[in-house]
């Protein structure tokens, strides 16, 4: 894992060291009692919590320093990347970033268990209403822009769809590529699990609210699906336009990106094209969040002005992600204060 796992694992052996001196203190204060000097040794108490407290102070201090963040599978790498840089400008900071799905980012920041939940959907009414009875004030920031891709095994010779027909694609009615021109071949659904804002995000904006086949097969997250699509001919995903580029920048070896159209009298556009991201010619792009509790701690703002900053919006546009407009850049300055 980055450099953030082996910060997280460098506290757990901090913690471990600190439960062996206790153990050779109690082992210490045992012989002691057992030679009969436990009495004259009252002295050792206050010494015994001074001990503690200088064994547990590093440990605590940088623990109570972390900022976690929790939610999308989707920003999930954009995220880690962004904290490695962000720590690396500004040592002694401490991130720790985790997936899971949006809704469950957004149920750790209500729990109170992280400071920053990334989510690839909007919050539903009723996550602000549970949130705000348990005295959660959600504010968003939109991070960046995702043209969420609809992918094929590059041998399809499918190269568009309507939003229409993928609806139907994933909702079962369509079974075989060629009842959409496509060969005689049936189609294999891949798809994420429920707790994903890009499972949601689909579903409302593609499915019309109804759902998936029985027969998606729901992935943990977006790499799952590319890797089921590039070994199977018959496959049909959709991820992050993040996912979709190799180490190089390239379509992955084995993957095919769908052009997707609004209808049938409409052109159909690439998730890949900003312009059409942009200006909404693409049907199916949406933003990426970071949510907080309220107005955020100086050193969490910190870290989203650093996201938003031009410095961060390079580094998410190198991830595969399309960088904030000026609309999003003044809302977020504003949630800021």
């Amino acid at each position: 894992m980055r450099k953030i796992n082996k910060r997280v694992r460098g506290f757990q052996l901090m913690e471990e060291k600190a439960f062996k001196k206790i153990k050779r203190l109690n082992s210490f204060l045992k012989e002691e009692k057992m030679r009969g000097n436990f009495g004259l040794k009252m002295g050792w108490i206050p010494l015994l919590g001074v001990l503690l407290f200088l064994i547990f102070m590093p440990s605590f201090a940088q623990k109570t320093k972390m900022i976690q963040v929790r939610g999308s599978d989707t920003m999930v790498n954009m995220m880690q990347i962004l904290a490695e840089e962000y720590m690396n400008r500004k040592p002694g900071s401490s991130i720790a970033v985790m997936g899971g799905g949006s809704g469950t980012g957004i149920t750790a920041l209500i729990n109170g268990t992280c400071d920053l939940a990334s989510t690839s959907r909007e919050w539903r009414q009723r996550e602000i209403d549970l949130a705000w009875e348990r005295g959660v004030r959600p504010r968003f920031f939109v991070v960046a822009i995702d043209g969420l891709s609809l992918i094929v095994n590059e041998k399809n010779p499918i190269d568009k769809l309507t939003i229409a027909q993928v609806g139907a694609i994933y909702r079962g009615e369509i079974r075989n590529w060629k009842d959409v021109g496509g060969p005689n071949l049936p189609i294999v659904l891949y798809g994420r699990q429920s707790t994903s804002g890009t499972y949601v995000f689909m579903q409302e904006l593609v499915l019309g609210n109804k759902n998936y086949s029985t027969e998606m097969r729901e992935m943990i997250g977006n790499a799952q699906i590319v890797e089921a699509v590039i070994q199977d001919q018959g496959g049909i995903g959709y991820v992050g336009v993040g996912y979709v580029f190799d180490k190089d920048g390239k379509i992955r070896k084995g993957l095919k990106v769908l052009n997707i159209s609004k209808d049938e009298k409409s052109p159909a556009y690439s998730p890949l094209d900003k312009a059409a991201i942009d200006d909404g010619r693409y049907p199916i792009a949406r933003p990426l969040y970071l949510a907080t509790n309220g107005k955020p701690s100086p050193a969490i703002a910190d870290f989203i002005s650093f996201i938003i900053s031009e410095e961060g919006q390079k580094i998410v546009e190198r991830e595969g992600f399309f960088t904030i407009g000026r609309q999003h850049r003044e809302q977020n300055e504003k949630n800021l204060k």
